[in-house]
C-alpha cells in the first residue's frame, strides 16, 4: 500500500472506531478508572495472543500495553529498594535468619549491614548475589 496515495474514508473508519470504541475504550488514559479499564483489555489481550507477535491483536495488545506503562510509571513509580531493604526482603521470601548467611558474612557485620550502620561491599554482593541468584547490583548503593 502506498501511503502518499491511500484515500481514507473517513465515513467507514468513524464507524469501525464507534464500534471498537464502544468494547474497548483505547483512548489515553487519565485517571486510576481508566487504568484499571486498560489493564483489563491489556490482560484479555494477552490472554487471546499467547504472547504471539504474528497474532492479528499483537499490535492492539502493544498499543495498550504502552498507554498502560506510561501511566502507571508517570503514577505508580516505585522508587528502587536499599541494599539493606533488598536484602531484608530476600531473606523474609525465602525465610532466612541471619545466621543462614553466615558462610557469607560474618553475623556482627550482617546485623550492622540490615541495621544500616555498614554499607555492603562489592564482594559481598557478589556473593549474595550468587546465593540469591539475582545481579550483585541489587546490593550495590544508587
Amino acid at each position: 500500500m502506498q501511503v502518499a496515495n491511500a484515500q481514507l474514508n473517513i465515513g467507514a473508519l468513524q464507524a469501525s472506531w464507534q464500534a471498537f470504541d464502544a468494547i474497548a475504550h483505547l483512548r489515553p488514559i487519565q485517571n486510576e478508572s481508566d487504568d484499571d479499564r486498560r489493564v483489563i483489555l491489556m490482560n484479555s489481550l494477552l490472554e487471546a495472543t499467547c504472547d504471539d507477535d504474528e497474532h492479528p491483536m499483537s499490535g492492539l495488545l502493544e498499543l495498550a500495553s504502552e498507554l498502560v506503562s506510561r501511566y502507571e510509571q508517570e503514577h505508580h513509580a516505585i522508587e528502587p529498594a536499599s541494599p539493606k531493604d533488598a536484602l531484608r526482603f530476600l531473606m523474609d521470601a525465602r525465610g532466612l535468619k541471619q545466621d543462614d548467611l553466615e558462610a557469607i558474612v560474618a553475623q556482627s557485620n550482617l546485623s550492622a549491614i540490615l541495621a544500616g550502620k555498614r554499607n555492603i561491599s562489592a564482594t559481598m554482593a557478589g556473593k549474595l548475589g550468587q546465593f540469591f541468584g539475582i545481579s550483585p547490583a541489587v546490593f550495590v548503593p544508587i
